[in-house]
């Protein structure tokens, strides 16, 4: 048997059950917690207007901060979040990675600034960058499932929230603070490094800035770019007589992906005693190249190898409220609103080719209630509207503009130990085709219900079920055209419906200080569901993929366990694992393309005020199974090792870490990514950072 088939059968549903005996750790670190006061739980703010523990959740989550959100930084935020229970990528070489959350991207995922959509192309394609680095980000709050009564029927699949503390919302202790990070690896020769400052310059107002730059050049890699199955796959082709121009096998080094990103922003805050507002300005400037890309159309033939680079520029601005009031049932208001004028040019060997626009702009208010009884809430409305256009040759969706706009409310119910929890939403969608002058209107109802009991006081059991809808966008219903980044001529469907998703999520948690562990098993009925068909034709040299509709299903789990094996006054020994799967088909038993595989993670960690020192063995299982086209993906196994040295102790906030990542070389390539057969992962990488806090 496949080494790897066998990883793929070992980790679904009876590892989760067996592995629930072995010792993991959440995202959460324990100094993590120390950082919050002790608290036993983290707030968790995008779960609700009003906060909520995360321990009390009923769908997963996770929220990386600190040490833990440092370990794992990357030039995005797909890749920054890659590989944590639930989350894949779609991996279009390092400058552009949007996060998979339980094999649903694209559109289904809303990435979010302090709770305000991105408002970039980066759901319009794959080889679209999300606007922004997270070297400034202070926490990243993920929320998988369905989470979309506060974030809009866009949120079907999930939320990633990038927070940061561009609006100040506290005068800073001393009148000063900020933060510092310089980072060296050696995989793509990375020299990155950002800074931020808060000043309180009266007691009330606040002033922020802050500022970020990667530099990167084209990074390594263990063997071929092109993977084994598609070489094969080629010299298959040459046998069956189909001539073909010859290229060489590149090796080493995977070229044009290097990146260059920087950017910065200046933010006001004034925090009153009961009011605060602020607002801020920021600008993104980012240049990578799009590797794998090749050559299409005319010059494929000529062998003529095509260089494409992105050229992205975003001008944002924000603002942000929050009132503690007395009126009526209400005892808080939240006002947050971001424009965006985001641009960024698809160069081709040098010269100008597509141009892609986005203007837009988002506003929401939310009424926290005051708490009557055993009852909390809050209800709140949300507008959101895009100007977007694409202009040259891969301009394969016409000019159109989106406005939506929804309301929505949830409820808490206390019953000690029951904790009830209900909500709902309605929101509209009007979508304008600008070429054609057409219109499409949809209209969405979303609920949910929930509820958690506490056996003990350790443990917490819930389930949560919903019904979401998310209406089609305007790729989904215009697109008519070339789209050489997935290789692909696309064609929109007019006549879709609304998507309608029934889930159920299963949660069991513990948590006994030493030991803490998350089980979260779900599945999720669609109706009319959204995909690409490949219909076997060709347009000119690219298939042709018409959206179509279809029912289907996913379903999986993830486990996350801790367990603090031993803790003296002078240091702390932590084992840690986590693992998860997801399977989905459609109803005729159809495969869904591209879903990421299971994985599982296990490492070890020793800690003082000092030194830390930990490992972690990661093992990602193969696919075999696929659909037409798309070609089998092994799986691989990775070991990455971190040292961190505190020269001041806990009490300074310095910290030096060396890592090594995917320390045996290994060969990985993410099948959930459209480019996985000629631009594999990074290789060997030795990375240097280090962290100063004031």
């Amino acid at each position: 048997m496949n080494i790897y088939t066998h990883r793929t059968k070992f980790l679904t549903l009876p590892f989760f059950i067996i592995g629930a005996t072995l010792a993991s750790a959440q995202e959460i670190q324990p100094e993590d917690l120390n950082a919050q006061g002790g608290n036993d739980d983290l707030i968790l703010v995008t779960a609700a207007p009003y906060g909520k523990n995360t321990g009390d959740l009923l769908q997963g989550s996770s929220i990386l901060f600190g040490d833990s959100l440092d370990k794992r930084l990357e030039a995005t935020i797909g890749e920054t979040l890659a590989n944590m229970p639930g989350i894949s990528s779609t991996y279009f070489g390092p400058g552009a990675s949007r996060p998979i959350i339980r094999g649903q991207g694209g559109d289904r995922i809303r990435v979010l600034v302090n709770g305000i959509g991105s408002i970039d192309a980066s759901t319009a394609s794959p080889d679209h960058a999300v606007a922004g680095d997270p070297l400034t980000a202070e926490r990243i709050e993920i929320i998988r499932g369905a989470s979309t009564l506060l974030y809009g029927n866009n949120a079907i699949g999930g939320v990633v929230n990038i927070i940061d503390n561009r609006i100040p919302n506290v005068i800073p202790d001393g009148g000063v603070n900020g933060k510092a990070r310089l980072s060296f690896d050696s995989v793509s020769n990375d020299r990155s490094g950002s800074a931020s400052i808060n000043i309180g310059i009266s007691d009330n107002i606040a002033l922020h800035v802050d500022g970020y730059k990667r530099r990167t050049g084209n990074y390594t890699i263990p063997g071929f770019v092109e993977s084994k199955a598609y070489r094969a796959a080629e010299e298959a082709e040459e046998e069956e007589g189909h001539e073909g121009e010859e290229h060489a096998e590149e090796k080493g080094t995977v070229k044009n992906s290097d990146v260059d990103n920087k950017g910065g922003t200046f933010g006001i805050g004034w925090i009153g005693e009961n009011a605060k507002f602020g607002a801020s300005f920021s600008l993104n400037d980012g240049n990578y190249g799009v590797p794998g890309h090749g050559a299409h159309g005319e010059e494929e033939e000529e062998g003529e190898e095509e260089v494409v680079r992105v050229n992205l520029d975003q001008k944002r601005f924000d603002l942000k409220g929050n009132i503690e009031n007395d009126f009526m049932i209400f005892e808080e208001s939240l006002i947050r609103f971001g424009y965006a004028d985001y641009k960024h040019v698809e160069m081709e060997n040098g010269a100008a080719g597509t141009t892609f626009k986005n203007k837009g702009w988002e506003g929401r208010v939310e009424l926290a209630q005051k708490p009557i009884g055993a009852i909390q809430g809050s209800m709140g409305i949300q507008l959101r509207n895009r100007e977007f256009s694409a202009i040259g040759e891969e301009a394969f969706v016409a000019p159109n503009t989106t406005f939506q706009w929804g309301v929505f409310a949830v409820e808490e119910i206390d019953l000690d130990p029951v904790t009830f929890e209900v909500g709902g939403r309605y929101d509209q969608q009007k979508t304008k085709n600008l070429t054609l002058g057409t219109n499409k209107t949809f209209h969405n109802l979303s609920f949910s219900a929930g509820a958690a009991i506490h056996p003990t006081e350790s443990d917490l059991i819930g389930i949560n079920l919903s019904r979401s809808e998310r209406s089609p966008n305007p790729e989904e219903l215009y697109s008519n055209g070339p789209h050489l980044a997935t290789k692909a001529y696309e064609v929109g469907n007019l006549n879709l419906k609304t998507e309608k998703a029934t889930s159920a999520e299963l949660t069991f948690k513990r948590d006994t200080g030493a030991f803490s562990s998350s089980v979260n098993i779900y599945h999720t009925w669609y109706k009319d569901y959204i995909y690409e068909y490949a219909t076997g034709l060709k347009t000119g040299n690219l298939s042709r993929f018409e959206y179509r509709a279809k029912d289907a299903k996913f379903y999986g789990a993830e486990l996350e366990l801790n367990y603090t094996l031993i803790e003296t006054k002078d240091y702390s020994l932590h084992l840690s694992g986590s693992a998860d799967f997801v399977h989905a088909r459609f109803s005729n038993n159809g495969i869904i393309p591209r879903m990421p595989a299971a994985s599982g993670n296990f490492g070890i960690e020793y800690k003082s005020d000092i030194f830390d020192i930990g490992g972690n063995l990661g093992v990602t299982g193969s696919t075999k199974k696929t659909v037409t086209n798309i070609l089998p993906t092994d799986g691989y196994t990775t070991i990455d090792l971190s040292a961190t040295w505190r020269p001041f102790g806990s009490e300074r906030d310095l910290n030096v870490r060396l890592q090594a990542l995917n320390i045996t070389n290994a060969e990985r390539r993410q099948h959930t990514s459209y480019l996985k057969d000629t631009v594999p992962l990074p290789g060997r990488n030795f990375r240097l950072s280090m962290n100063y806090g004031f």
